[in-house]
């Protein structure tokens, strides 16, 4: 297989991933923005911290499709519906074990500890993240369901 259509699958399934999320803003289920959480790491202004956040974000989705295209060919399971149930795995890790970190480590976010400030001004995302919205963690799982099940899928039809 070559590493041209694994990084092509690899920005396919983040664009994927992302229209999942940002659907989910637009109907108003979730107010989660993943490329600002991850752009305001680098800068405190929202329109740059959108942009870096994007670029961070794309190349984050296709160093993760590597890491499944290592977990499908270490299991032997090359199908979507294995995607779909390593991204529903990797969903949930993020909304119980990583998103709940963030205010420890984001130099711009707020905790549940120590309020707003002039620096932190992001809202701690809360238990599953639903501070941004109560239906935050479907969308998460749905998008990162959407995520494996694209990358599954180029590598069962691949095979």
């Amino acid at each position: 297989m070559s590493h041209v259509y694994l990084v092509l699958w690899g920005l396919l399934a983040t664009v994927a991933m992302t229209a999942v999320l940002r659907l989910s803003q637009g109907f108003g289920w979730s107010r989660l923005s993943l490329p600002l959480l991850v752009g305001t790491f680098l800068t405190g202004q929202r329109d740059r911290a959108v942009v870096w956040g994007y670029v961070l974000y794309v190349i984050g989705g296709w160093l993760f499709a590597f890491l499944y295209f290592l977990l499908f060919d270490s299991i032997g399971l090359h199908t979507w519906w294995f995607g779909a149930l390593a991204g529903l795995v990797h969903g949930l890790f993020l909304l119980v074990c990583v998103l709940p970190l963030l205010p420890f480590l984001h130099p711009r976010m707020a905790s549940e500890y120590h309020g707003v400030t002039a620096r932190r001004q992001l809202e701690p995302p809360g238990f599953m993240a639903v501070n941004y919205g109560y239906g935050t963690p479907l969308t998460m799982l749905a998008a990162q369901a959407v995520y494996g099940a694209v990358l599954g899928g180029f590598v069962q039809l691949a095979g």
